[in-house]
This record gives C-alpha cells, sequence and structure tokens, in this order.
C-alpha cells in the first residue's frame, strides 16, 4: 500500500479560514472521488490543522484523529488583515523550517509568502504572491525571485500560490500530485472547477509607482496619461522630463521600475483592458485609440503582456452579456 501523504494546514492569528475549510473540503472530494476511482491503489489525504497552543508553546495538532508523525505538505493560509509581519510567534517559523528540514513540502497562498519568506526558505527561489504585494516583496526580500504572473509556482519542495483564492488553484495541484490526473478530473468537474492553469496576469490591473520622489518623472507619467493614445516617442518624454537622455532613462528606470517604452506598452494595455471590459468597440478600435495604428503589432502585445488573446479576454472579462468578439 502506498505511504500516507499528510497536509498540514497551519492556522495563526488572522489566517483566513474560508481557504481553510475551503481546502479541507476540496481534499475530502478528492478522497471520496479516489477511492471511488482507485481503491487499490491510493491511499486517501491525512488532512490536519496546526496551531501554536500558549500553555505549551509548541505547534500542535488540533485534530483528534492521528497521522504520520511527519507531514508531507505544509500550508500556510493568506491573511486578509496583514502580510505575516507582525507575526510575534518565532515558534511558528522554527517549526515550518523543522517540517521543511523533515521533508515536508513547504506551500504558502497569497499573503503568506511573507511568512514564509520570513524562514529564509525562499531565498534564490522563484516565488509569487498577490500581484498588488509584487514590489512590498521584493523590496521587504530582495534575494527572492518574485514572479507575480504565475499563479502557482512549483519549485520542488517549495510551492507558492498567488491570489486570495488561489488555495483553489494549490489545491488542485497538490491532489494532481498525490492522486493522479484522472482524480483532479473528477474533482475539478464534482464542484465545476475549471482545472487548466490560471494566471494572475489575467487578473492584475496597472498599478504604476507615484510615490517615489522623482519630480521629473512623475511630471512624464502624468503626461502619458493624458497622451497614451497619441504618438509617443522617448523625445517627447525627454521633453517634459527636461533631462539628459542617459539621465532620464536611468531615473525613469530607477522611479517605475520599468523602461519608458514598457511603461507606455502596459500603460496602453490596460486602457486596452478597460475598454474590452466595458465597450463594445472592436478591437481595431481600441488599438486606434490607445495610440497603436497597426493592430496586429498591438495585439502581440496584448498577449506577451496579458497572456490572453483580446478577444478570450473579452469573453471572460466584459461585462456585457452580448460583448463582441475580436
Amino acid at each position: 500500500m502506498a505511504q500516507q501523504i499528510a497536509i498540514g494546514l497551519l492556522m495563526y492569528p488572522g489566517a483566513q479560514l474560508s481557504a481553510v475549510y475551503g481546502l479541507m473540503d476540496l481534499f475530502l472530494s478528492a478522497n471520496r472521488i479516489a477511492m471511488e476511482h482507485t481503491p487499490r491503489t491510493v491511499e486517501p489525504l491525512w488532512v490536519s490543522r496546526w496551531q501554536l497552543e500558549p500553555s505549551s508553546g509548541q505547534v500542535e495538532v488540533l485534530d483528534a484523529s492521528t497521522g504520520p508523525s511527519q507531514l508531507t505538505v505544509v500550508i500556510i493560509p493568506p491573511n486578509l488583515e496583514s502580510r505575516g509581519t507582525d507575526l510575534p510567534e518565532t515558534v511558528l517559523l522554527d517549526w515550518l523550517k523543522a517540517q521543511h528540514e523533515g521533508g515536508a513540502v513547504i506551500c504558502s497562498i497569497c499573503t503568506a509568502a511573507f511568512i514564509l519568506a520570513r524562514t529564509g526558505l525562499l531565498n534564490g527561489r522563484p516565488a509569487t504572491t498577490h500581484w498588488a504585494l509584487k514590489e512590498t516583496l521584493a523590496t521587504q526580500f530582495p534575494k527572492i525571485c518574485v514572479q507575480t504572473d504565475r499563479m502557482v509556482i512549483e519549485d520542488g519542495d517549495i510551492i507558492t500560490a498567488g491570489g486570495v483564492t488561489a488555495w483553489i488553484d494549490l489545491g488542485l495541484r497538490l491532489i494532481e500530485r498525490f492522486l493522479g490526473p484522472s482524480v483532479i478530473l473528477a474533482v475539478a468537474q464534482f464542484l465545476l472547477i475549471d482545472p487548466n492553469g490560471r494566471e494572475q496576469r489575467f487578473y492584475s490591473k496597472f498599478a504604476p509607482q507615484f510615490h517615489h520622489g522623482d519630480e521629473a518623472i512623475l511630471r512624464v507619467q502624468h503626461w502619458l496619461q493624458l497622451h497614451y493614445g497619441k504618438s509617443v516617442a522617448i523625445a517627447d518624454m525627454i521633453a517634459v522630463a527636461l533631462l539628459g537622455e542617459r539621465t532620464f532613462l536611468r531615473r525613469f528606470k530607477k522611479a517605475t521600475g520599468m523602461k519608458p517604452i514598457e511603461y507606455l506598452q502596459t500603460l496602453r494595455v490596460g486602457k486596452a483592458r478597460e475598454m474590452l471590459e466595458f465597450s463594445q468597440m472592436s478591437f481595431g478600435e481600441i488599438a486606434w485609440n490607445v495610440g497603436y495604428e497597426d493592430q496586429g503589432a498591438f495585439r502581440k502585445i496584448f498577449v506577451r503582456l496579458v497572456g490572453l488573446p483580446p478577444g478570450e479576454y473579452r469573453r471572460r472579462f466584459s461585462v456585457g452579456a452580448s460583448a463582441v468578439n475580436s
């Protein structure tokens, strides 16, 4: 008989309970379906909750049923109120490191990446968190390679998941890893979940950095917000900034994290996404409105930055029931 897989959910102050209990329901459904499909070859997942007990000062299991002494997977749920930076108990961090040293796969969801980052286990690794927290995580923990375009990043013994509801994506990945592809498809059908991998860039909105303190670059950013739909060249931005070319390029990248043309493209794609969501304009009209005469060229930029063709993006995210396909 296969070795039992033990999944531990770490409870801590502020942990998102919907993620905890949602994962428990997901794994319970997977167990039932697995036993129906392959009862002789699959051992059910053992799922438990763990938390720091003040009386003992140790991390202990909450659930009465006993399971393996060594966890196979530890999942840190997100916290909607903070990023884990106010978590005082170093015991929890030490426990996570000890579980990892014992062979457990450590997983974080959304803001829980900040907790996992404090253990040092993410140093030198790729990791994701909520797209809106990309810069914060990268600034606080510069040794981490933050990649928030992806919803889930599997790096062997460390798995990070991005958005608040990315516990669904993480749960499905674990079900596929331990129970097999046929079970994950059956679970997805039963729960009406799309088993295909999502990406955060489908959902993330462009949020420019304005609080960087560089007045010249801020002036250019404000100018671009008004003139993105016109023909814009680097020379135009330099003229607005009143800087030399090399100085402008260096300061723009430092202030915004992007090169000027990359920034302009991202701004235009953000405006195009809004038009796809809230208007019935064709993609050709939208391309023209955001400053592109060649809609084919803009389509390539759109797909590269968003990860979806314009027509598919409109079908998924348009607020209108009868959106026009582009």
